[in-house]
């Protein structure tokens, strides 16, 4: 026999908000069998736990709540009076005292379950009359849904394992399985009546009723395909996979105290990234990634080695649009800027928006494309040309640019570029640079990547890529790099692309307008260990709870949160010896690993 219940006709009269929010929230319709019901486009069940474990202890419905599926448990607890509970425990006590008398007269042994139900009896009645407990009616129901059929079976059969593991019996709703799934709604409605008696410590360690795991798809949502390894839920131990390309935006937040292992971990997602055909880009201050470079073949711009120079002033390769000019003179703004450690006055900006324009007519480039494969201009013509401009603004600014020109930091761009990075996995080193060069060497990296994501044509269509900013505080702390990183998190989405932020200076994002607005941009969010003096920062940008905050103060290397708006859960990153190897930096490890050559 089957049913079906359909929404009422939109014109048909309502009776209230409740008949309102009905039509609004019900499903298409509800398709009842004896043993499921199909409500829209997925399938459903219901279970009832008919038999309890004599003992349970902390959360002993965690296995159910784990079970990564989709599965609505709900939990109807009516409290017993105390004088009614006092006098069922009166005629029960009598009853197990009868059977105890009349085992003894018999000359038969006594039996060892009524004689444990007879001590559990009677310490349940020396708590109640104590009022440390009290008794209630409870009924426990699983609904499981799917989006198939046999895939329903196959859930109910794993949730009914799950259920075995910890000695709890369930049975199937069979034709009753409609007043089953109303019965875990919302509704506070219990219309299968199936209870039993728990007293308050059996009830108080069921709860909190939450799932440490991150939420399964809905029926109906399409099967996920992507994603890569997090690691383990120290909770639950399930699997921790993320896929941060089926989310809002693809950017990414890591921060964490040093050595709570944010490398290692970025390491690792960088590693099966790469995997899944992603093209990506990381700005390396400290060579942490070269290995990783080496293992994998991909290409290394050690910024600051001889002979290797970056010229801020070449056009995109192969970008025919009309404002390419336009855009990289605005670029030659905020360089500047960092170049000078502050945005230079009105009268110095109009004298470089000048020499800018002149320099490139002088090279021979105009907006016209056709003239972008000739030559480009070196920051020393720039200055030439603020020299020879009679604007005194302009010579003030040309004398603020000499250290870059002809003193100790001219070594970067006194030279066109002498490489040009390609490939899977590009890393920019930036070791080698002195620390008044770091915040500009990162900004020429993120210039160069940039142009790489925002290219123009074919070559960009369907390409995923990912670039990792590590040690993200270098450019936080510098307001015109703030500004570009931002930009770079804001469009990467529309690029495909997304943006890695790591950082251990969480202060120097949280503590300015531009980085709270980076972190806010990226919808997962990565903490690992957090220092004491950093935590209620940390605790009050991201929303956690108190446990959240004794989980990330007294964190294992390797162990933190995963966040993502609603959803969050712990995870241990876990990797295989040759991932291991690759991404370590502890000089035990690397002494161990000597020359020995690793696979992947």
């Amino acid at each position: 026999m089957k049913t079906r219940t359909r929404k009422p006709h939109q014109d048909a009269p309502r009776s209230g908000a409740s008949s309102a929010l009905a039509a609004t929230t019900a499903p298409a319709s509800v398709e009842v069998t004896p043993r499921h019901l199909r409500v829209g486009d997925g399938y459903a069940a219901t279970l009832v736990v008919t038999g309890y474990p004599a003992e349970v202890g902390p959360a002993w419905l965690e296995p159910l709540l784990s079970w990564p599926g989709r599965l609505d448990l709900a939990l109807h607890i009516d409290p017993i009076p105390v004088p009614t509970a006092a006098a069922r425990l009166r005629t029960q006590r009598a009853r197990f005292e009868s059977s105890r008398r009349s085992d003894a007269v018999k000359g038969k042994l006594s039996d060892p379950y009524v004689e444990a139900a007879a001590d559990d009896a009677a310490d349940l009645a020396d708590r109640l009359a104590r009022g440390a407990a009290k008794l209630f009616r409870v009924g426990l129901y699983l609904t499981v849904h799917a989006r198939t059929e046999p895939e329903l079976l196959d859930a109910c059969a794993q949730v009914k394992a799950a259920a075995a593991s910890t000695l709890i019996e369930v049975q199937p709703a069979t034709w009753r399985h409609l007043p089953g799934w109303t019965t875990t709604l919302p509704l506070a409605t219990d219309s299968l009546q199936m209870r039993r008696t728990m007293d308050t410590q059996a009830l108080a360690a069921a709860f909190p009723l939450a799932s440490a795991d991150l939420p399964a798809p809905l029926p109906g949502d399409p099967a996920e395909t992507g994603g890569v390894l997090y690691g383990i839920n120290p909770d639950s131990q399930g699997i921790v996979w993320w896929d941060r390309w089926s989310q809002e935006n693809y950017n990414s937040i890591v921060l964490a105290r040093s050595g709570a292992g944010k490398s290692y971990f970025v390491k690792l997602d960088i590693l099966r990234q790469l995997y899944q055909r992603v093209q990506v880009a990381v700005i390396d201050p400290e060579d942490e990634y070269l290995r990783l470079a080496d293992a994998v073949g991909g290409t290394i711009v050690r910024l600051g080695g001889t002979g290797v120079k970056i010229n801020p002033f070449d056009l995109p390769v192969g970008d025919t649009r009309p404002d390419v000019l336009t855009r990289r003179g605005l670029f030659l703004h905020t360089l500047i800027a960092v170049l000078l450690a502050e945005v230079p006055p009105p009268a110095e900006r109009a004298a470089l928006d000048r020499a800018i324009l002149a320099v490139y007519r002088q090279a021979g480039i105009t907006a016209d494309p056709a003239t972008h494969h000739r030559p480009a201009p070196l920051l020393r013509d720039l200055a030439t040309v603020l020299d020879n401009d009679a604007d005194p603004a302009a010579a003030q600014l040309a004398a603020r640019l000499a250290p870059w020109v002809h003193g100790s930091f001219a070594g970067l761009f006194d030279a066109p570029t002498t490489t040009r990075p390609d490939g899977h996995l590009v890393v920019w080193s930036l070791r080698q640079l002195p620390d008044e060069l770091r915040t500009v060497g990162t900004l020429l990296a993120l210039d160069a990547i940039w142009r790489s994501v925002d290219a123009p044509g074919p070559a960009g269509i369907g390409v995923r890529r990912l670039v990792v900013v590590d040690e993200a505080w270098l450019l936080m702390r510098d307001g015109e790099g703030a500004k570009f990183l931002f930009k770079m998190s804001k469009a990467g989405r529309k690029r495909n692309a997304g943006l890695s932020v790591v950082t251990q200076d969480v202060a120097d994002v949280l503590s300015t307008d531009l980085g709270q607005a980076v972190v806010a941009n990226a919808v997962t969010q990565i903490l690992l260990k957090q220092a004491p003096q950093a935590i209620d920062q940390v605790a009050d940008a991201f929303g956690l709870t108190a446990g959240e905050r004794r989980m990330l103060l007294s964190a294992r290397v390797g162990h933190g949160l995963l966040i993502c708006g609603a959803n969050r859960t712990g995870f241990e990153a876990i990797s295989s010896r040759a991932e291991h190897a690759l991404a370590t930096t502890k000089p035990s490890d690397l002494a161990g690993l000597g020359d020995e050559e690793v696979e992947l």
